[in-house]
Protein backbone atom coordinates (compact mmCIF):
# COMPACT_ATOMS: atom_id res chain seq x y z
CA UNK A 1 0.00 0.00 0.00
CA UNK A 2 1.31 3.72 -1.28
CA UNK A 3 0.49 6.13 1.42
CA UNK A 4 1.58 9.95 0.99
CA UNK A 5 0.22 12.10 3.82
CA UNK A 6 1.90 15.51 2.76
CA UNK A 7 0.19 17.18 -0.09
CA UNK A 8 -0.99 20.83 -1.32
CA UNK A 9 -3.73 22.26 -3.31
CA UNK A 10 -4.18 25.62 -4.91
CA UNK A 11 -6.26 26.79 -2.19
CA UNK A 12 -2.72 27.40 -0.25
CA UNK A 13 0.78 27.45 -2.70
CA UNK A 14 -0.04 24.05 -4.66
CA UNK A 15 -0.66 24.71 -8.50
CA UNK A 16 -3.54 21.99 -8.65
CA UNK A 17 -6.93 22.58 -7.46
CA UNK A 18 -8.03 19.83 -4.35
CA UNK A 19 -9.57 17.16 -7.15
CA UNK A 20 -6.46 17.07 -9.68
CA UNK A 21 -4.55 16.78 -6.62
CA UNK A 22 -6.56 13.42 -5.89
CA UNK A 23 -6.51 12.53 -9.36
CA UNK A 24 -2.56 13.24 -9.84
CA UNK A 25 -2.22 10.86 -6.70
CA UNK A 26 -4.40 7.92 -8.19
CA UNK A 27 -1.93 8.07 -11.75
CA UNK A 28 0.81 8.34 -9.35
CA UNK A 29 -0.39 4.80 -7.88
CA UNK A 30 -1.22 5.86 -4.37
CA UNK A 31 -3.60 4.21 -2.07
CA UNK A 32 -4.25 7.00 0.36
CA UNK A 33 -3.15 10.46 0.41
CA UNK A 34 -3.89 13.59 2.98
CA UNK A 35 -4.46 16.90 1.52
CA UNK A 36 -2.55 19.48 4.51
CA UNK A 37 -2.91 22.90 2.68
CA UNK A 38 -1.53 26.04 4.74
CA UNK A 39 -3.19 26.96 7.60
CA UNK A 40 -6.72 26.34 5.03
CA UNK A 41 -9.07 23.48 5.30
CA UNK A 42 -11.16 24.80 2.16
CA UNK A 43 -10.03 22.23 -0.10
CA UNK A 44 -11.45 19.12 2.15
CA UNK A 45 -14.88 18.78 0.30
CA UNK A 46 -13.29 18.57 -2.83
CA UNK A 47 -10.96 16.20 -2.52
CA UNK A 48 -13.08 13.77 -0.44
CA UNK A 49 -15.56 14.05 -3.73
CA UNK A 50 -12.69 13.36 -5.54
CA UNK A 51 -11.65 10.24 -3.28
CA UNK A 52 -14.85 8.74 -3.44
CA UNK A 53 -15.21 8.88 -7.02
CA UNK A 54 -11.87 7.94 -7.79
CA UNK A 55 -11.42 5.01 -5.24
CA UNK A 56 -8.57 7.03 -3.31
CA UNK A 57 -8.12 7.03 0.23
CA UNK A 58 -8.23 10.55 1.69
CA UNK A 59 -6.69 11.64 5.20
CA UNK A 60 -7.90 15.63 5.98
CA UNK A 61 -5.24 17.56 7.10
CA UNK A 62 -3.64 21.07 7.42
CA UNK A 63 -0.24 22.13 7.63
CA UNK A 64 0.20 24.75 10.64
CA UNK A 65 2.78 27.73 10.27
CA UNK A 66 4.43 28.45 13.71
CA UNK A 67 7.12 30.14 15.11
CA UNK A 68 9.07 29.31 18.37
CA UNK A 69 9.99 32.39 20.86
CA UNK A 70 13.49 32.22 18.89
CA UNK A 71 12.16 33.26 15.32
CA UNK A 72 12.70 29.27 14.25
CA UNK A 73 9.89 28.87 11.95
CA UNK A 74 8.12 25.09 12.75
CA UNK A 75 5.65 23.29 10.52
CA UNK A 76 2.99 21.40 11.88
CA UNK A 77 1.06 18.81 10.52
CA UNK A 78 -2.24 18.54 11.65
CA UNK A 79 -4.66 15.01 10.59
CA UNK A 80 -8.43 14.25 11.62
CA UNK A 81 -8.85 17.65 13.19
CA UNK A 82 -12.25 19.38 13.56
CA UNK A 83 -11.83 22.41 11.30
CA UNK A 84 -14.76 24.26 13.88
CA UNK A 85 -12.70 24.38 16.71
CA UNK A 86 -13.06 27.91 17.75
CA UNK A 87 -9.35 27.94 19.19
CA UNK A 88 -7.46 26.16 16.52
CA UNK A 89 -9.43 29.19 13.70
CA UNK A 90 -8.81 32.05 15.18
CA UNK A 91 -5.14 30.62 15.26
CA UNK A 92 -5.29 29.42 11.87
CA UNK A 93 -7.18 32.86 10.62
CA UNK A 94 -4.61 35.17 12.35
CA UNK A 95 -1.86 33.02 10.68
CA UNK A 96 -3.71 33.82 7.00
CA UNK A 97 -4.32 37.20 7.72
CA UNK A 98 -0.89 38.23 8.92
CA UNK A 99 0.10 36.29 6.04
CA UNK A 100 -1.67 38.25 3.47
CA UNK A 101 -0.43 42.00 5.61
CA UNK A 102 3.53 39.92 5.19
CA UNK A 103 3.22 39.31 1.31
CA UNK A 104 1.75 42.96 0.61
CA UNK A 105 4.59 44.12 2.18
CA UNK A 106 7.38 41.93 0.60
CA UNK A 107 5.49 43.27 -3.04
CA UNK A 108 5.90 46.55 -2.20
CA UNK A 109 9.47 46.28 -1.40
CA UNK A 110 9.93 44.19 -4.54
CA UNK A 111 8.01 46.56 -6.60
CA UNK A 112 11.21 49.34 -6.35
CA UNK A 113 13.02 47.05 -8.24
CA UNK A 114 11.30 44.43 -10.62
CA UNK A 115 7.91 44.87 -12.56
CA UNK A 116 5.60 43.07 -10.09
CA UNK A 117 2.53 44.49 -8.17
CA UNK A 118 -0.16 43.06 -5.74
CA UNK A 119 -2.50 42.83 -9.15
CA UNK A 120 0.04 40.36 -10.64
CA UNK A 121 0.26 38.19 -7.37
CA UNK A 122 -3.17 38.16 -6.69
CA UNK A 123 -3.88 36.66 -10.56
CA UNK A 124 -1.16 33.52 -9.41
CA UNK A 125 -3.77 32.89 -6.32
CA UNK A 126 -6.93 31.77 -6.73
CA UNK A 127 -9.73 33.45 -4.04
CA UNK A 128 -9.64 32.40 -0.85
CA UNK A 129 -6.39 30.84 -0.58
CA UNK A 130 -3.47 31.24 1.59
CA UNK A 131 -1.10 34.12 -0.20
CA UNK A 132 2.13 33.43 0.45
CA UNK A 133 5.58 33.57 -1.07
CA UNK A 134 5.06 31.18 -3.69
CA UNK A 135 1.92 33.34 -5.14
CA UNK A 136 4.90 36.19 -5.24
CA UNK A 137 7.23 33.73 -6.94
CA UNK A 138 5.21 32.62 -9.95
CA UNK A 139 4.48 36.62 -10.35
CA UNK A 140 8.21 36.76 -10.77
CA UNK A 141 8.51 34.40 -13.15
CA UNK A 142 5.90 35.57 -15.04
CA UNK A 143 7.12 39.20 -15.06
CA UNK A 144 10.58 37.57 -16.26
CA UNK A 145 12.79 38.03 -13.22
CA UNK A 146 13.39 34.39 -12.73
CA UNK A 147 12.79 30.73 -14.67
CA UNK A 148 11.04 29.16 -11.36
CA UNK A 149 9.39 29.07 -8.26
CA UNK A 150 12.62 27.20 -6.76
CA UNK A 151 14.93 29.85 -8.27
CA UNK A 152 13.06 32.78 -6.85
CA UNK A 153 13.25 31.50 -3.17
CA UNK A 154 16.76 30.40 -3.71
CA UNK A 155 17.71 34.31 -4.48
CA UNK A 156 14.92 37.12 -4.47
CA UNK A 157 12.71 35.43 -1.99
CA UNK A 158 14.97 34.03 0.57
CA UNK A 159 14.76 34.74 4.01
CA UNK A 160 18.48 36.64 3.84
CA UNK A 161 16.83 38.87 0.97
CA UNK A 162 16.23 42.65 1.54
CA UNK A 163 12.61 42.01 0.48
CA UNK A 164 11.96 39.19 3.32
CA UNK A 165 9.55 40.34 5.53
CA UNK A 166 8.33 38.11 8.32
CA UNK A 167 4.90 37.19 9.60
CA UNK A 168 2.92 36.18 12.78
CA UNK A 169 2.78 32.69 13.98
CA UNK A 170 1.52 30.79 16.51
CA UNK A 171 4.13 29.40 19.12
CA UNK A 172 4.48 25.44 18.28
CA UNK A 173 3.62 24.16 21.35
CA UNK A 174 0.14 26.12 21.82
CA UNK A 175 -0.44 24.57 17.98
CA UNK A 176 0.06 21.04 19.02
CA UNK A 177 -2.10 21.63 22.29
CA UNK A 178 -4.84 22.75 20.16
CA UNK A 179 -5.09 20.38 17.51
CA UNK A 180 -5.01 17.68 20.49
CA UNK A 181 -8.48 19.85 22.08
CA UNK A 182 -9.87 19.47 18.46
CA UNK A 183 -9.47 15.83 18.16
CA UNK A 184 -6.73 15.75 16.17
CA UNK A 185 -2.82 14.77 15.25
CA UNK A 186 0.25 16.68 15.33
CA UNK A 187 2.94 15.79 13.33
CA UNK A 188 6.25 17.16 13.08
CA UNK A 189 6.83 18.26 9.33
CA UNK A 190 10.62 18.33 7.76
CA UNK A 191 11.81 18.78 11.40
CA UNK A 192 15.81 18.96 10.68
CA UNK A 193 15.13 20.42 7.11
CA UNK A 194 18.34 22.62 7.69
CA UNK A 195 18.43 24.11 4.42
CA UNK A 196 15.43 25.80 4.67
CA UNK A 197 16.69 27.70 8.05
CA UNK A 198 17.03 27.35 11.65
CA UNK A 199 15.97 23.87 12.66
CA UNK A 200 14.57 23.40 16.96
CA UNK A 201 17.10 22.07 18.89
CA UNK A 202 16.45 19.10 21.68
CA UNK A 203 14.72 21.35 24.15
CA UNK A 204 12.39 22.57 22.06
CA UNK A 205 11.53 19.04 20.71
CA UNK A 206 10.40 17.99 24.35
CA UNK A 207 8.53 20.57 24.85
CA UNK A 208 6.73 19.68 21.88
CA UNK A 209 6.32 16.06 23.07
CA UNK A 210 5.36 17.09 26.53
CA UNK A 211 2.68 19.37 24.92
CA UNK A 212 1.35 16.34 22.75
CA UNK A 213 3.13 15.95 19.93
CA UNK A 214 2.06 12.49 18.33
CA UNK A 215 4.17 12.21 14.94
CA UNK A 216 7.62 13.42 12.91
CA UNK A 217 7.45 13.20 8.91
CA UNK A 218 11.21 11.44 8.71
CA UNK A 219 11.45 10.78 5.26
CA UNK A 220 11.36 13.77 3.11
CA UNK A 221 13.36 15.01 0.85
CA UNK A 222 14.58 18.47 2.81
CA UNK A 223 15.79 15.75 5.87
CA UNK A 224 19.05 14.76 5.44
CA UNK A 225 20.52 11.47 6.26
CA UNK A 226 22.14 12.21 9.83
CA UNK A 227 19.15 14.20 10.52
CA UNK A 228 16.71 11.21 9.04
CA UNK A 229 18.40 8.76 11.63
CA UNK A 230 18.39 11.61 14.77
CA UNK A 231 15.02 11.71 14.03
CA UNK A 232 14.93 7.87 14.66
CA UNK A 233 16.25 7.31 17.42
CA UNK A 234 14.02 10.27 19.06
CA UNK A 235 11.19 8.24 17.41
CA UNK A 236 11.84 5.28 19.20
CA UNK A 237 12.79 6.99 22.72
CA UNK A 238 9.03 8.67 22.67
CA UNK A 239 7.34 5.66 20.67
CA UNK A 240 6.01 8.56 18.26
CA UNK A 241 4.36 7.92 14.51
CA UNK A 242 6.81 8.09 12.00
CA UNK A 243 5.56 9.41 8.81
CA UNK A 244 7.13 9.73 4.79
CA UNK A 245 5.48 11.85 2.24
CA UNK A 246 6.25 14.08 -0.64
CA UNK A 247 4.93 17.54 0.35
CA UNK A 248 3.75 17.53 -3.41
CA UNK A 249 2.71 21.05 -4.42
CA UNK A 250 1.64 20.16 -8.38
CA UNK A 251 4.05 22.08 -10.51
CA UNK A 252 5.22 24.56 -7.72
CA UNK A 253 8.13 22.51 -6.46
CA UNK A 254 10.18 19.67 -7.88
CA UNK A 255 8.76 17.36 -5.32
CA UNK A 256 6.89 14.11 -6.61
CA UNK A 257 3.76 12.49 -5.56
CA UNK A 258 4.66 9.13 -3.55
CA UNK A 259 8.48 10.19 -3.62
CA UNK A 260 8.72 8.79 0.33
CA UNK A 261 5.83 7.41 1.67
CA UNK A 262 3.99 6.33 5.25
CA UNK A 263 3.74 2.86 6.21
CA UNK A 264 -0.04 1.23 6.71
CA UNK A 265 0.75 1.01 10.64
CA UNK A 266 1.54 3.67 10.70
CA UNK A 267 -1.61 5.51 8.88
CA UNK A 268 -3.50 2.75 11.05
CA UNK A 269 -2.20 4.81 14.35
CA UNK A 270 -2.98 7.74 13.27
CA UNK A 271 -6.61 6.97 12.26
CA UNK A 272 -7.05 5.20 15.67
CA UNK A 273 -5.92 8.78 17.47
CA UNK A 274 -7.66 11.04 15.14
CA UNK A 275 -11.38 12.12 16.50
CA UNK A 276 -12.15 15.11 15.24
CA UNK A 277 -13.21 14.49 11.89
CA UNK A 278 -13.24 11.37 9.60
CA UNK A 279 -11.20 9.75 6.90
CA UNK A 280 -12.92 9.34 3.48
CA UNK A 281 -12.68 5.95 1.69
CA UNK A 282 -10.16 4.20 3.29
CA UNK A 283 -8.79 1.09 2.22
CA UNK A 284 -8.44 -1.86 4.61
CA UNK A 285 -4.83 -1.43 6.43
Amino acid sequence: MRIDLHTHSHVSDGTEPPADVVAAAKAAGLDVLALTDHDQTAGWAEAAEAAVALGVGLVPGIEISCKTDEGISVHLLGYLHDPTHPGLLEEINKARDARVHRARRMVSLLSEDYPVDWELVSRHAVPGATIGRPHIADALVTAGVVSTRSEAFAHVLTARSRYYVGHYAVDPVTAIKLVRDAGGVPVFAHPVASERGRVVGPETFEAMIGAGLLGVEIDHRDNPPAGRDYLRRLAADHGLIVTGSSDYHGTGKPNRLGENTTSPQMLARILEAGTGSAPVNMPPL
